[in-house]
């Protein structure tokens, strides 16, 4: 018995740079949210996480499912989540399970900024996110993180967005030609 890969149709790649800044955008948006209901005291906040979870939701789930396939980061970096095998925008109970995941990675990241001064092995809290996207950085042929491959979902470039990294590098590029001036 052999096992025979999914043949898929190609879509342009991304970079794990730019994934990694969509995450930020989208990860800093949630936890700044997130962060204007906190008390200073020390240890995990209920009511925090909630507001972070909701957001989270709103930000990558509902934005995502209502915007072609693109949250407010992967917009800023023309990229966009599409299924593997259909190559349309996911259902909701696919971007639900993706999410979930990183998402959860996510709020354990925001409970360790939070906590890291108080608390430095708080730092252990991003290694699960560090696991999940870290296969997309084994996986040379598809880039899927372990939440792409549950769920069965891709991370493609768009033609629609904002196209923030190259605006920066227009931006940097002129600056050091104007310096060496």
């Amino acid at each position: 018995m052999t096992i025979e890969p999914i043949p898929q149709k190609k879509y342009p790649r991304v970079q794990i740079g730019r994934r990694a800044m969509a995450l930020g955008i989208d990860f800093l948006g949630t936890w700044l949210l997130s962060s204007l209901l906190a008390t200073g005291d020390v240890g995990i906040q209920f009511l925090q996480i909630l507001v972070f979870i909701f957001a989270w939701l709103g930000f990558r789930v509902l934005l995502v499912y209502s915007n072609q396939g693109q949250s407010l980061g992967k917009w800023a970096f023309d990229i966009k989540v599409l299924e593997s095998e259909r190559g349309r925008v996911p259902d909701l109970p696919t971007l639900l399970k993706r999410e979930a995941i990183v998402g959860a990675s996510a709020l354990l990241v925001a409970i360790a900024w939070n906590n890291i001064l108080r608390n430095p092995t708080a730092i252990l809290l991003m290694l699960p996110l560090a696991i999940d996207c870290g296969a997309a950085v084994s996986d040379t042929q598809f880039r899927q993180a372990l939440h792409d491959r549950y769920a069965g979902t891709m991370i493609v470039s768009s033609r629609r967005g904002y196209s923030l990294d190259i605006k920066v590098k227009r931006l940097v590029e002129t600056w050091r030609r104007n310096v060496r001036r």
